[in-house]
């Protein structure tokens, strides 16, 4: 590795400590309702899962990511072997996207998705660090029209979003990476709960 001047090695120790401290203050503000908020969510998941529904996932940009991540993580593996469970990010076909975009509006790109390929009883998870994405508002109610059960990531106050979701995990910071950063732990969380409430079933 090569080798830094001492100006950014004290820059890089001075960033690490506070990031680190930083995300350590958002993670000491959560509770039982953000522990029963991801506890709901994969009780959900699993009850579909068992009638043979599936898990739609959506969000923007890093949002966008971490629902790619979660959906991998279930439908590859988090930490046990077992067969691949039934999750769809709605932010990985650009051929569909674009084309829905193009004609509809970019606020439609998950909202189609959720229309051509939701059935009653599956369950649809919107991340949103604002709790304001457009297009996740949009989603939330074409699941709604077709009986999904729906979950969010959201942060701040929860923003528009709050209100139109069966329950939500409110990150309790307005900082967007923050925010992140506990989402994709808590993503974790629910990949944990649902392989073992899934294997103990089985």
């Amino acid at each position: 590795m090569a080798s830094m001047p001492d100006h950014r090695q004290d820059q890089t120790a001075a960033m690490f400590t506070a990031v680190v401290d930083d995300l350590r203050r958002v993670l000491d503000k959560l509770g039982t309702e953000h522990r029963d908020a991801v506890a709901g969510l994969a009780a959900d998941v699993v009850d579909t899962w068992r009638q043979g529904g599936r898990l739609l996932v959506c969000g923007n940009g890093g949002s966008a990511a971490d629902a790619q991540h979660i959906v991998a993580e279930l439908v590859g593996r988090f930490r046990a072997e077992r067969p691949g469970y039934a999750a769809i990010a709605l932010t990985t076909d650009t051929s569909i996207m674009t084309a829905v975009a193009n004609d509809y509006g970019f606020e439609r790109v998950f909202a189609r998705q959720v229309e051509a390929l939701g059935r009653a009883g599956d369950v649809l998870l919107v991340i949103s660090t604002s709790g304001n994405s457009a297009n996740c508002i949009e989603a939330v109610v074409a699941a709604r029209g077709a009986g999904l059960k729906v979950h969010g990531f959201l942060g701040g106050s929860g923003g528009r979003l709050l209100p139109l979701v069966d329950s939500a995990l409110v990150v309790p910071d307005d900082a967007t990476p923050k925010i992140q950063e506990v989402h994709i732990t808590m993503g974790h969380l629910l990949c944990m709960l649902v392989e073992t409430w899934m294997a103990a079933d089985d």
